[in-house]
């Protein structure tokens, strides 16, 4: 063979060479996109709830587990990991594989609230997590004892201004959005409130309605049955708007506080580097699990309304969310050992 034909060969192997490579990158590029995100998932995906069974995570996030199961055909395993604000199922989650077969419903408290807590921040909640999708919001209230004699947030923090530390109330616990509500409300409007922890909304309401304390904040379904009763009297909701549950309730920024919001949220979230094909995908999927009473149902048990929204509205509002509970965090100097 002449020199000539050599490089001639030489060249064209190596030009063969580089469009194979480039096929190749071509096929695993789609094989990673729309296609491979259609083959998915080919086998059971696991659902961290940190919350305990047939507590408010797992209200929310069973029906979607069971209606992800039927479209995906593909078990949803739920698995219930209670403890320490939401970080224990936080930092199972954060260090999983991110493929797409472990996912877990973040909350106000686990993601906005308690990393913020400790002196030694256990997870990232933007860099370590790929939102999904959010998936439900709710309010909390505002109720005090009938002995109580305000009528609403203007008369209380009226009464609380000539009474300074002298009113009690009760949350959930330390570090609750419970908790960082009222304080949040005592910063907006220059009062002191003296707090009193207790394990669960439940004992809180109880003591409400003794009359142990003068004020509770916690979830709507957690007082409302001693609202209707007359055993407390409800204030305000601390949502952007009214509840559909109690269109007669006012909300604290109708009530002196303009801009004021607190709620409970509900979203998805997979591992941190999951490729979009499968975030996508899931978010496409509870966007039609929720449009059903399967999934409204239980949601509107818990006082929560459906708030789906995709990946990108989830990091907005996750953003958001922690710069104002940090800022709460801040002012009242509630770093916990």
């Amino acid at each position: 063979m002449s020199a000539r034909n050599s490089r001639l060969g030489t060249y064209w192997s190596t030009q063969g060479f580089r469009v194979v490579m480039l096929t190749l990158a071509l096929f695993g590029w789609v094989a990673s996109g729309p296609l491979w995100s259609q083959a998915y998932p080919v086998k059971s995906i696991r659902l961290i709830l940190p919350g305990p069974a047939a507590g408010g995570t797992d209200v929310v996030g069973r029906p979607i587990a069971q209606k992800l199961s039927e479209s995906f055909k593909q078990p949803i395993v739920v698995d219930n990991r209670p403890g320490a604000a939401g970080v224990i199922a936080a930092q199972l989650t954060a260090n999983t594989p991110p493929d797409g077969y472990t996912i877990m419903i973040g909350t106000a408290v686990g993601m906005s609230i308690s990393p913020f807590l400790a002196k030694k921040r256990p997870y990232d909640p933007v860099q370590d997590f790929a939102p999904i999708t959010m998936v439900a919001t709710a309010p909390l209230m505002v109720a005090v004892h009938p002995s109580l004699p305000v009528k609403s947030i203007r008369e209380l923090v009226a009464l609380a201004k000539s009474k300074p530390k002298q009113l009690l109330y009760a949350s959930n616990g330390a570090g609750t959005i419970q908790h960082l509500t009222a304080e949040r409300l005592s910063q907006a409007a220059g009062i002191t409130l003296l707090h009193v922890p207790y394990k669960g909304g439940t004992p809180a309401v109880i003591d409400a309605v003794s009359g142990q304390v003068q004020l509770v904040i916690t979830a709507v379904p957690t007082v409302l049955p001693q609202v209707r009763a007359a055993r407390l009297r409800a204030l305000a909701v601390t949502s952007a708007r009214r509840s559909s549950t109690l269109p007669d309730v006012a909300t604290v920024a109708e009530s002196g506080l303009p801009g004021f919001e607190s709620v409970q949220w509900y979203g998805m979230f997979a591992p941190r580097n999951t490729p979009d094909a499968i975030t996508d995908r899931l978010y496409g999927e509870i966007r039609k699990a929720a449009d059903g009473p399967a999934v409204k149902a239980p949601l509107a048990q818990e006082g929560a309304e459906l708030t789906v929204a995709g990946p990108r509205a989830l990091a907005e509002f996750l953003r958001a969310d922690i710069t104002k509970w940090q800022k709460v965090i801040h002012e009242a100097n509630m770093i916990l050992e």
